[in-house]
């Protein structure tokens, strides 16, 4: 039966690493936020101008678009792993740069909202396999990046990894 409810990660069951991003949740369900950001995300990217999507708030760092690109990239990963884990594979997941990804993306050539669908549809299709996923399946544990990860946690992951990007975006981004 698939569950009502994507219940908070223990200690453990992530990288230290992501502790920050899923402390930027509140409740106690990660299905909440997950659905929530889809239609908030969209709703940010969508009011931009080109001129907003193409900024960078200091040399070197991403301009709108390509924080669009790399949420919808870092989600397919994050999914993946998740996929993967809950399906039984214990083969070890290796990381990814997450730099190179955005190099190599070519966000800045593309119209802010293409980009905005394809994240909102790529959330739509992450939302759609933690719905379909029962419990026993989110508590599988598996390694990623060389660290142990159950599924539940990355949904977690995924929902406060977004949070931390928008809140980026709101505070050095959009002024």
């Amino acid at each position: 039966m698939p569950p009502l409810s994507i219940p908070r990660p223990g200690d453990g069951e992530y990288a230290p690493f992501y502790a920050g991003y899923i402390a930027k949740l509140p409740g106690d369900d990660a299905l909440a936020p997950l659905a929530a950001q889809e239609r908030e995300t969209a709703e940010l990217l969508g009011g931009l101008s080109a001129e907003a999507a193409a900024f960078r708030y200091a040399p070197g760092k991403w301009s709108v678009k390509q924080v669009a690109a790399h949420l919808a990239d870092a989600e397919r990963v994050f999914a993946y792993r998740a996929l993967r884990i809950a399906r039984g594979d214990e083969t070890p997941l290796p990381g990814f740069d997450e730099k190179a990804y955005a190099d190599a993306a070519g966000a800045d050539a593309r119209p802010l909202a293409e980009l905005a669908a394809e994240l909102r549809a790529v959330r739509a299709a992450t939302l759609a396999l933690f719905r379909g996923l029962d419990p026993a399946a989110l508590a599988r544990r598996g390694t990623a990046n060389g660290v142990p990860v159950t599924v539940r946690a990355a949904a977690w992951i995924i929902a406060g990894h977004e949070r931390h990007h928008l809140e980026i975006l709101r505070t050095r981004y959009l002024q």
